[in-house]
């Protein structure tokens, strides 16, 4: 007898509403699941329950979770998503350059998943999927601010898979290459083609290629994975 359809998840993509993120939400969707996005500005994507929150300030994001928790139920897979970038080198950056962008993407992940924790430990369930970047482990000239914050959510998932590993909870990471979204369409030509010639998979990657990574390792097939760091970069950042 085939195994009944699993019921929908309680999904929530942090800065859902474009690029990769979008593209996570999509897949899940696909999977019957009831996805949720937080955004900061932009527009909601049909079929996604959208919530404007703010990843940098905790009142907002509890707000956002109370929302998605009437509609939804407990959130039981999370994918902090959400992230800026300031690009500078280092003796121009200012300390604001590095302490927004830290804030938002290391500091953002931390409330987002301490309070997605409280429901995943209720249930004893859960997935948490961090989206770093080969950048993290790589490191980038003028990305001082930047490299450090995807870094930083490696010891946030490994820290975490050490506390509630034991619950039923996961916590991975997933280290995304150079993808094709508007971020890179607007690059200069030729910093494009300098990017494509230390990638051996000789292309970027569609927002796609990465959303089946993060759709994999939030399901019953990877529930023995945890703390670890997944690159989907077309081998550029190997051995980092």
């Amino acid at each position: 007898m085939p195994d009944p359809t699993p019921a929908p998840r309680s999904v929530l993509v942090t800065g859902g509403n474009r690029g990769i993120g979008l593209a996570i939400a999509r897949a899940f969707e696909a999977d019957g699941d009831q996805v949720a996005i937080t955004y900061r500005s932009g527009d909601v994507p049909e079929g996604l329950l959208g919530v404007k929150a703010d990843v940098t300030d905790a009142a907002s994001i509890d707000a956002a979770f109370t929302e998605i928790e009437a509609q939804h139920g407990p959130v039981e897979v999370l994918v902090a998503n959400a992230g800026m970038t300031k690009d500078t080198l280092l003796l121009r950056m200012s300390e604001e350059d590095f302490t927004q962008v830290v804030d938002t993407n290391l500091s953002g992940a931390f409330r987002v998943v301490k309070r997605a924790s409280k429901g995943m430990i209720r249930l004893r369930r859960g997935r948490v999927v961090l989206i770093s970047s080969v950048v993290g482990l790589y490191g980038s000239p003028g990305q001082v601010n930047y490299a450090a914050s995807k870094a930083g959510l490696i010891g946030i998932a490994r820290s975490l898979t050490r506390e509630l590993g034991g619950r039923g909870i996961t916590a991975n990471v997933v280290a995304p290459g150079f993808i094709n979204t508007d971020m890179t369409a607007a690059l200069p030509e030729e910093t494009q083609k300098s990017y494509l010639g230390s990638i051996p998979a000789g292309r970027f990657a569609e927002p796609e290629e990465v959303a089946g990574v993060v759709r994999w390792v939030a399901s019953d097939e990877a529930a023995y994975i945890s703390g670890a760091v997944i690159p989907v970069d077309g081998g550029l950042g190997m051995g980092h």
